[in-house]
């Protein structure tokens, strides 16, 4: 194993939360490495279309727009690696961070290993991902402008996807594998009273549906079964939006950071400092709420002007 190779600064993770803060850390000259792990560039790399970043009225590519933040990091004297990381000791300073294989160290650590959305686990699924099938109805609903979109799921999240998409789309059907929902009952009240939004109970998708048309995929529809009868049908549809939750990044850290029930990182108030001082989180990884390319993307400024004030009070 080679010698560590020690850092001021470490960030782990390359979405807009992780590249933001290099961008900062790097024009403060404090050389930030970044760990871009197994998906550089964070979830937008599977975003065809990012029409509501600022600062792109016609909208850019969730790759191209992940490039350019590259770019500038690196412009700006941050080293970006294709490495994931393995292990993380935050009880001792500097911090030890294992990457494959090698040791490095620093003297702060920013962490923006982001979200992953919760998927059916279907093939067809990820055959339609970016041509019909989404995990975020406030990245993708304006593509559905007028038309017919299904939301799988049942708990507040499913039902605020739903309630959203009533936006853009002229109908949104909800199917769920049990007969009752288990969001809040005033989110269900809305979304009941809705008359854009009707539900398919008992009910599971097996499989996507679509079509190639000049080289382009299309979702046209999904085969439900009924998780009662066992009948299977097929049912029309141009978006199916995934609701079943996201897992956020963060087993790396169990036992050493301080997580929430659902497992994303606990920061102080008004800031991006974790329980341990030093490290501190942006992005996916500490936001259940919001989930946006823009707010991460703020949290990575505030992470990175948060660790170069506490190297200053260090003497670093």
């Amino acid at each position: 194993m080679e010698n560590p190779q020690h850092r001021k600064i470490i960030i782990l993770g390359s979405g807009p939360a992780g590249l933001t803060a290099a961008i900062y850390a790097g024009r403060a000259l404090l050389n930030p490495l970044v760990f871009e792990g197994i998906q550089p560039g964070g979830q937008l790399t599977v975003t065809t279309d990012v029409e509501n970043f600022p600062g792109f009225p016609d909208g850019i590519s969730g790759t191209e727009l992940m490039d350019l933040l590259r770019k500038q990091a690196t412009k700006f004297g941050a080293e970006a690696v294709f490495k994931t990381v393995e292990s993380v000791d935050f009880l001792k300073r500097p911090f030890t961070i294992v990457a494959d294989g090698t040791n490095y160290s620093a003297e702060a650590v920013i962490i923006a290993t982001g979200a992953t959305a919760r998927f059916l686990g279907l093939p067809s699924e990820k055959e339609y991902m970016g041509a019909g099938v989404s995990a975020c109805a406030t990245c993708d609903g304006f593509f559905f402008k007028d038309q017919h979109v299904a939301v799988v799921g049942g708990g507040d999240t499913a039902l605020e996807e739903a309630l959203y998409l009533t936006r853009h789309a002229s109908r949104v059907t909800v199917i769920h594998r049990r007969s009752e929902l288990r969001a809040s009952k005033l989110i269900q009240e809305r979304a009941r009273k809705n008359p854009k939004i009707d539900f398919l109970w008992d009910s599971i998708i097996v499989e996507a549906l679509g079509t190639t048309m000049n080289g382009q995929k299309r979702l046209t529809g999904v085969r439900v079964k009924n998780v009662k009868t066992g009948e299977v049908k097929d049912f029309a549809c141009e978006g199916l939006f995934i609701a079943i939750g996201h897992q956020p990044n963060t087993k790396l850290f169990d036992g050493q950071l301080e997580l929430d029930s659902a497992g994303y990182i606990k920061t102080k108030p008004h800031s991006t400092e974790t329980n341990i001082p030093g490290v501190f989180a942006a992005g996916d990884v500490a936001d259940p709420k919001y989930r946006q390319a823009i707010s991460a993307a703020g949290t990575g400024c505030m992470a990175a002007i948060d660790a170069e004030r506490f190297l200053a009070e260090n003497n670093q």
